[in-house]
This record gives C-alpha cells, sequence and structure tokens, in this order.
C-alpha cells in the first residue's frame, strides 16, 4: 500500500513485470474526470487495472499522484488503492503518459459508512507526518498538483503564511484579469489580514488536498476508499472545508468527525477560505462562473 510505484518506459514492460507474460484482451473507456482519459483494462489472466493516460509530456501529473496516494496509503489509515506502475509509452504518434491502480470493484456500503469514514478521516489527519515535513513545518516533500495546476509546496513553518503565500496568493495573480480595482484592493486586504481569520493548529495533518465527493469511493471492503490526492501538510480543517464543494457528504460524517477531533469556534466561517482556494483555482481553469462564489467570500471577510 505504501510502496512507491516504479517508473516505466513502455506500458507493456509495465504489465510484464507486474503480471508476468499477460496481454490486453480488452479495454474500456470509463466517464468522470477532466483532465485525465480513463480507462478498465482486462487481462488475459484475469486482472483488471484501472489505467490513467495523459499527454507525454504530463508525466509528472502521475508521479505527483502516485506519491500522494503512497503517502496516504503510509499512514495505514484508510482504503487507498494500491499504485502499480507509473511511466510514458512512446506509442504511435506523441505517446503518452500512464497510470496504473488497482481496479476497486464496491461491495456495497457497510452500515455507518460515514461515520466509519469520519473516524478513519480523522485518524490520517492525527497521523505522523514529519516524514514529509520535518520539523512541524507545513507543505509537502515535492510540489504537485490541484487538477492541472501546479501547486507549490515549499515549506513554512507558519501554516496561515503557508496558505497565503503558496495557496491563494499564486491563484490570486493568475485571477487578476478577472478582477477590477476595488475587489482587487478587497483581495489585498483579506491577505494582508488573513491572520485575523485563520488559526495555526496545533500540528500539521497530512491532507488529501482536494476531497470533494468524486474524490471518495466505496471500496471492496464496503468501506470509503479515497483517490485522485494532492496532498500537502497542513490544517485538518482543509479536507472538511473541501466536503462541503460539489455535492457534499451528510451531516453524520462531520458529528463523527467531531468526536474524534474536536474543532475551533468559528471553522464553519474558516471553511469558506479555504474553499476560496478551490474557488480560485476552478475559476482559473474553468472560467467565469467562478467569479461570483470568490468574490462573495471575500467580501464577506473584508466588508
Amino acid at each position: 500500500m505504501g510502496k512507491q510505484s516504479v517508473q516505466y518506459t513502455s506500458l507493456a514492460k509495465a504489465f510484464a513485470d507486474i503480471y508476468g507474460p499477460v496481454s490486453i484482451i480488452g479495454a474500456s473507456r470509463l466517464t468522470g474526470g477532466d483532465i485525465n482519459k480513463a480507462y478498465l483494462v482486462q487481462l488475459s489472466n484475469g486482472s483488471n487495472v484501472f489505467m490513467k493516460a495523459n499527454a507525454f509530456e504530463n508525466a509528472d501529473f502521475f508521479a505527483a499522484e502516485a506519491a500522494g496516494l503512497a503517502s496516504l496509503a503510509s499512514s495505514g489509515t484508510i482504503g487507498i488503492p494500491k499504485v502499480l506502475a507509473a511511466g510514458t509509452d512512446p506509442g504511435e504518434e506523441a505517446g503518452y503518459s500512464f497510470l496504473l491502480l488497482e481496479y476497486l470493484t464496491p461491495s456495497g456500503k457497510i452500515p455507518g459508512y460515514w461515520q466509519t469514514f469520519a473516524r478513519e478521516l480523522a485518524a490520517l489527519h492525527r497521523a505522523d507526518c514529519s516524514s514529509f515535513t520535518p520539523g512541524g513545518r507545513y507543505g509537502y516533500s515535492r510540489d504537485n498538483y490541484i487538477g492541472a495546476t501546479p501547486q507549490d509546496n515549499t515549506q513554512e513553518q507558519s501554516w496561515i503564511a503557508f496558505f497565503r503565500d503558496h495557496r491563494l496568493f499564486p491563484q490570486v495573480q493568475k485571477a487578476a484579469h478577472y478582477f477590477d480595482d476595488a475587489f482587487k484592493a478587497d483581495m489585498t486586504k483579506l491577505l494582508d489580514h488573513l491572520d485575523e481569520f485563520l488559526i495555526e493548529p496545533e500540528h500539521p495533518s497530512l491532507l488529501h488536498g482536494d476531497l470533494w465527493s468524486g474524490n471518495i469511493l466505496g471500496g471492496p471492503d464496503g468501506k470509503a476508499w479515497l483517490i485522485d490526492p494532492a496532498c500537502y501538510c497542513g490544517h485538518c480543517e482543509v479536507d472538511l472545508a473541501m466536503t462541503r464543494l460539489f455535492g457534499g457528504v451528510p451531516e453524520e460524517f462531520y458529528e463523527a468527525y467531531r468526536e474524534c477531533t474536536p474543532l475551533e469556534p468559528g471553522y464553519a466561517k474558516r471553511f469558506d477560505l479555504y474553499n476560496l482556494y478551490q474557488l480560485l483555482n476552478h475559476l482559473n481553469l474553468f472560467g467565469t462562473g467562478y467569479l461570483t462564489p470568490v468574490m462573495e467570500i471575500t467580501r464577506s471577510f473584508v466588508s
């Protein structure tokens, strides 16, 4: 579960090293995802493999994802699909990059599915992450991606400084052409006074980093498994905030999480600030449909 993937220079070599002499007998395109193509690959030995593919030059997307999955799995707290291989294949024409993962076959949800997920997520957030950010710092051992956007994980001793300088500020810079002068002033004010709205956690938590409902899947054990991470070490409230966006999860999840890890007063308001990062990223990736919530959240803090 926690083993780092091997980088391969061809898909055939990856399958041969993992399974021995096999051939692909079927490949079905799977729906979902805006960035990568996804497939269910069926092999001659009866194995099913989940495969992601992207352009040859985007191989680092999958190297980063494999590293994130391995980091989450190393905590031993929650279901994570096994990373089988990552690499590139010259293919035809321009070639492609790929990531091979264990194919998850859901078995039906166990009783108390959301409460169990909450307890396991709380355990992940309590797990020691000093191997990724020594000395109680915030950030991660490598840069990665939030969607298709590079995510700077330069380590900082202060959580608030990290979130300001390596999360909000880069997204604000990219989105500046959407903002008029008045809103730019509001955003500057928010960044300058971020320490009035956020709090420093007791310790860094290893975060999934992109924990919307689509990245929470029912696994073969009937419990929730996590996919598509954008890992770093930060405040546990970041992951909880993200579960409120784009679908949400039931209230019993939050009740069970708070029983394991009580949250400091004002967490619901801080959720808005943490989700501002995600909304700014969506604004930069997908356009003006996300401008209104970005402006509303910002002005709710500085008005």
